[in-house]
Order: C-alpha cells, then sequence, then structure tokens
C-alpha cells in the first residue's frame, strides 16, 4: 500500500474528527441551557423540550454529514 493511500484514510478519520467536535459541544449547550430554562419556568416545559429535541436533531445533522461528507470525497478521489 502506498504512502499516499495510508495518509488519505488518516485524514479522513481526522476530518470526521474535527466534524465531530462543533455538534458535540452544540448538543451539550443545547441540553444545557434547556435544563436551565426547564429549571427557571417549568410551565414551559413542553415549548422548551420540542425547541431543544428541534435543536439536537438539527446540530446531530451536521454531525451526520460530516461522517458521510468524508466516505463520499474519498470514492469520487478514487474514481
Amino acid at each position: 500500500m502506498s504512502v499516499l493511500a495510508e495518509v488519505s484514510g488518516n485524514v479522513t478519520a481526522i476530518g470526521y474528527g474535527l466534524a465531530a467536535i462543533g455538534p458535540g459541544i452544540g448538543v451539550g449547550i443545547i441540553f444545557g441551557q434547556g435544563v436551565q430554562a426547564i429549571a427557571r419556568q417549568p410551565e414551559a416545559y413542553g415549548l422548551i423540550r420540542q425547541n431543544m429535541l428541534l435543536g439536537f436533531v438539527l446540530t446531530e445533522a451536521l454531525a451526520l454529514i460530516g461522517l458521510v461528507a468524508p466516505f463520499i470525497f474519498q470514492g469520487i478521489g478514487a474514481a
């Protein structure tokens, strides 16, 4: 196996690691602020929970895109 192929595989792994940092921090902030908001206003639990889950889903979508994109680009480079 050539050195270029070895480096390419490692760059893909590093790329996903970097792509997962942002969503990981974002999810922590979303749920941390959501818990604080529920503690301040327990009567608004339903609305806060709904918005918290929507933010979680959108943030996790970025992580999934970051997981899939390196494999797509790796496949394009091989062709």
